[in-house]
């Protein structure tokens, strides 16, 4: 029989191992997400027009790499504040990615859109919104909210099963229930974001398109509340 001592010894190999797998997954999946963004649609232009025109569409290609990149970051971050391979994680994990392959279709377009809009078709061209009634763009910012708000939902739901399961110590389990405040934060502000857009669409009222939209703009105080909230936890349990 194998000394115990062996035995764990194992058991740790074949959770860095599973981990490192599951790691390299999650990052291969937002990797071939982030290629579904490429500028020029999946070929090599052919000449300087289709060149020019590919560029036009940089800015969009940027805030979507940065939002997919976010997210990403955060598995990063639940990764090497929890550190913890279980089946909930891995199902949990497994589920972040599948939203991150939907999440980046309705990320593209709502990015595109808005500087296609913002620039009158100079960047984005080919997706400006033609006939932007209440009900097209109702449509729009509910298949985004959804998507950003199970994937901010999703991270949520990892560190709050790393907080439960995982033996922290203090200055992990600082930074992973303050993550945990920040993607529940960024949760609710999705769905309130879908909500206001799904009473848009009965209502007719193309004000609540825009508000829609403005409602990501209160994921600018996640800062000021989460040093405000690190500092209590810091202070509730000192070194």
């Amino acid at each position: 029989m194998p000394e115990p001592g062996a035995t764990i010894g194992m058991e740790m190999r074949g959770d860095r191992a599973e981990s490192a797998r599951l790691d390299n997954f999650v990052d291969g999946a937002f990797a071939f997400a982030i290629t579904l963004l490429v500028i020029t649609g999946g070929g090599l232009p052919r000449d300087v027009a289709a060149l020019e025109h590919a560029l036009r569409g940089i800015p969009a290609f940027a805030a979507c790499f940065v939002q997919l990149a976010l997210f990403w970051h955060g598995h990063v971050r639940w990764r090497d504040s929890v550190r913890l391979t279980d089946g909930t994680s891995l199902r949990l994990s497994l589920l972040l990615v599948f939203f991150a392959l939907i999440f980046v279709f309705p990320l593209h377009v709502v990015y595109s859109s808005f500087f296609a809009a913002i620039t009158g078709g100079a960047l984005s061209p080919d997706f400006a919104i033609h006939a932007a009634t209440v009900q097209t763009m109702s449509i729009l910012f509910v298949c985004y909210g959804i998507s950003y708000t199970c994937m901010a939902g999703t991270l949520a739901l990892l560190f709050r099963h790393g907080i439960r399961k995982a033996a922290l110590q203090r200055e992990h389990a600082i930074a992973a229930r303050v993550s945990l405040s920040v993607w529940a934060f960024c949760a609710a502000i999705g769905l309130l974001s879908t909500l206001i857009a799904l009473a848009a669409r009965p209502t007719g009222n193309m004000w609540l398109i825009p508000l829609a939209g403005f409602s990501y703009a209160l994921l600018g105080f996640i800062g000021p509340i989460t040093d405000r909230y690190r500092k209590r936890l810091q202070a509730r349990s000192p070194a």
